[in-house]
């Protein structure tokens, strides 16, 4: 995988970080660099790990389907991309709780929440016979980053660009998916 395919999968993977951290930079009063630490910190390491978790299952099980490895990465990114695409024009959910993401539970479960994702695409890479490592800390800088500016954008613009954001970022995985498929099948 290219640069430019690598850096356009992590942006797409922090789509869904992004968008909640546009809520919490809007809800949180006051929004401190603690705050916008823990949480850009969380979502960038959860979203570097799962992708390791998703290659390391890809790569005990690659052997046995590389013949169709190409539509499995296809699949999954059309399924994890079209799901985020689905999630934002789906109907809004309820106002959000007047918890603190950045702390406890919270914390935790939006970190998993929003990186599940990044397991697929790992699995994704495994069955492309892609390195790990690389892109997972890309996956995971991009993210931390991300989290950090929707954040700090979010206390400015509110959620005007949330659900837009994760259209773009799923469109983004389909894109690609599409064209590994391409690659393989021509």
């Amino acid at each position: 995988m290219g640069w430019l395919s690598l850096v356009a999968v992590a942006v797409a993977l922090a789509m869904d970080a992004f968008a909640v951290a546009l809520v919490a930079g809007l809800t949180l009063d006051p929004l401190t660099r603690r705050r916008v630490f823990r949480l850009s910190f969380h979502f960038g390491l959860f979203q570097a790990l799962m992708p390791i978790s998703g290659w390391a299952a890809g790569k005990a099980v690659r052997s046995t389907i590389e013949s169709v490895d190409h539509w499995i990465a296809f699949g999954l990114l059309l399924f994890v991309g079209g799901r985020m695409v689905w999630g934002a024009l789906g109907e809004q959910h309820g106002p959000a709780p007047r918890t603190d993401p950045t702390k406890g539970w919270d914390l935790v479960l939006l970190s998993v929440a929003t990186s599940i994702d990044a397991a697929a695409v790992g699995l994704s890479l495994a069955m492309v016979g892609a390195p790990i490592l690389v892109p997972a800390v890309v996956i995971g800088v991009v993210t931390a980053t991300l989290t950090a500016v929707g954040m700090l954008l979010g206390r400015r613009i509110g959620t005007l660009w949330g659900r837009r954001v994760e259209i773009i970022g799923g469109l983004v995985l389909i894109a690609i998916g599409i064209r590994i498929l391409i690659e393989h099948t021509t």
